[in-house]
């Protein structure tokens, strides 16, 4: 028993140090100047990332602020969306059911330039190009299907049986949803939020494609630094990249919480 302890611990600490590593080294190149083979520790160090980033005259932290309000609204609209859409595919059954949960993941397994040329061509004719809500309807294309598959997972699972003995007692639809399915799916909800979030977040060539340039991301600001090779300015933008959705999932987590605590629901 000890044995297995131990190896348990070990294990533990290995997948800690795997995950934790990388982000101490992309922490320290954002502080440094130069870190040169074969010296195990930089040179120099400096803020250049940050003060550029963090700069008044800079427009980074709108375009950061920006970024965020637009994955929020993909991430409802994406929910809203797939709320029905994973309902039908987890509770009921009919012909043809396991080819549409593939073809749900066709966006992730078929190439996005292969799909996007074309939706191009046809928002240019209906004046979506180059406009905000050109970009959101893009990014739904690769965020319906995480939304679809994890919510399928979780209809599966609950079934809708509890919906039904609400429905049986008086309750109208909207009643029966919003008072006993909907706490019951909100692990569920807040799951696949947070991936649909990340993958609006990180999206630069469907906003690169369909925003013209008019319409810039925290992601459009990142790449160019990635592939120019100025690891400090590259890891900066990437620390801040990673504490924004850190920071926006856990008020999310934190603020639904609250909430169902205050209302006296079940959650989590």
């Amino acid at each position: 028993m000890k044995k297995n302890n131990f190896i348990y611990t070990v294990v533990m600490y290995f997948l800690i140090f795997v995950l934790i590593f990388p982000l101490i080294i992309l922490l320290i190149w954002s502080i440094t100047n130069n870190w040169p083979w074969p010296h195990m520790f930089p040179n120099s160090f400096g803020l250049r990332g940050y003060r550029q980033i963090f700069s008044f005259s800079n427009k980074t932290i709108k375009i950061l602020l920006f970024s965020v309000w637009l994955s929020s609204v993909v991430t409802l609209i994406t929910l809203i969306i797939s709320i029905p859409a994973a309902k039908a595919l987890g509770v009921y059954n009919f012909k043809g059911k396991k080819f549409i949960k593939i073809l749900v993941l066709a966006p992730i397994i078929v190439p996005p330039l292969t799909v996007v040329m074309g939706i191009h061509v046809t928002f240019i004719k209906l004046g979506l190009a180059n406009t905000f809500w050109g970009v959101v309807l893009v990014h739904l294309i690769p965020c319906l299907p995480y939304g679809i598959r994890i919510l399928t997972d979780v209809f599966e699972i609950i079934g809708e049986s509890m919906e039904m003995q609400a429905r049986v007692l008086g309750a109208r639809p909207m009643q029966a949803f919003f008072r006993i399915t909907l706490p019951l799916i909100t692990p569920g909800l807040i799951s696949a939020g947070s991936l649909i979030f990340i993958v609006s977040f990180s999206q630069y060539f469907l906003t690169f494609l369909i925003g013209g340039g008019r319409i810039v991301t925290f992601s459009m600001l990142l790449f160019p630094y990635i592939q120019s090779g100025d690891r400090m300015m590259a890891s900066a933008y990437s620390v801040v990249f990673i504490f924004t959705v850190l920071i926006v999932l856990l008020s999310v987590e934190k603020v639904v919480k609250i909430y169902y605590k205050t209302e006296n629901h079940f959650y989590l």
